[in-house]
């Protein structure tokens, strides 16, 4: 485990949306990380105390020496974290599973869906200095859902939607993406179970997918985020995963 595991500073933590944090951190850790898509496992709390388990976080944005993650506050673990100031020190393993490829292509589009999208800014970044076009839709449930849009801009033409249409488009990402017409070469997406589902039927051939799942330990020793697909009986998220190929995943009926 030594091989994953640093501690990293809090530089700052701050709320960006409604429930969603950013939290920027320092340390020689974050050189750990060697793509984009990769995750982190963070230890929220002391051994004596609550919750025990770490909490499996996407990186949105890294350096050799500074990482960013956004998260979503859903139950105790994740509300210690908006407790943490700066100067605060984490405990984490770094550079945890099978990141985003960087294929050699023209158009790009990026597909994320609520705490799914901060993965795909760091690929948007590093697609876009390859010289990709890049073209993201992003989805949330409501206008006080949205977050990172501005950040997304820089990197090329960006689609918000929204299921109840209170901001910009209304329905799913994959609405817009039919609506709008929207071209690539490949597509990367990180979000729901649903989302994902969907953009498989919509196309199973040209993409890059991101999945979530139940963690116990985060580099392959509990088997617990196992799933199937279809080019071997099971992948482990947290190492062969969380990037799948959309070709090899099932879809959940």
């Amino acid at each position: 485990m030594r091989k994953y595991q640093d501690w990293m500073t809090v530089l700052s933590n701050r709320q960006i949306a409604k429930d969603v944090y950013e939290m920027k951190l320092e340390g020689e850790g974050a050189g750990k990380i060697s793509a984009p898509g990769q995750f982190v496992n963070i230890k929220i709390a002391s051994l004596e105390s609550q919750p025990y388990l770490r909490r499996p976080m996407s990186v949105c944005e890294y350096d050799d020496h500074h990482l960013t993650i956004i998260y979503k506050v859903v139950g105790k673990g994740t509300q210690l974290l908006t407790e943490k100031k700066p100067g605060d020190q984490l405990d984490m393993l770094l550079g945890l599973g099978n990141g985003f490829p960087l294929p050699d292509i023209k158009e790009a589009l990026l597909v994320g869906g609520g705490v799914g999208v901060p993965p795909l800014y760091e690929l948007g970044k590093q697609l876009k200095a390859r010289g990709v076009k890049i073209t993201s839709v992003l989805g949330f449930n409501s206008q006080c859902d949205v977050f990172y849009e501005t950040q997304f801009k820089a990197l090329g033409e960006v689609y918000v939607a929204t299921m109840d249409g209170s901001y910009q488009d209304q329905g799913t990402a994959v609405d817009v993406i039919r609506k709008r017409g929207l071209s690539y070469d490949r597509y990367f997406a990180c979000g729901p179970e649903k989302m994902l589902d969907a953009l498989v039927l919509f196309d199973d051939k040209n993409g890059y997918l991101s999945f979530e799942a139940r963690m116990g330990c985060g580099f392959g020793a509990c088997m617990g985020c196992s799933c199937k697909v279809k080019t071997k009986p099971y992948k482990r998220i947290c190492v062969e995963g969380p990037v799948l190929e959309a070709s090899e995943v099932i879809v959940h009926e």
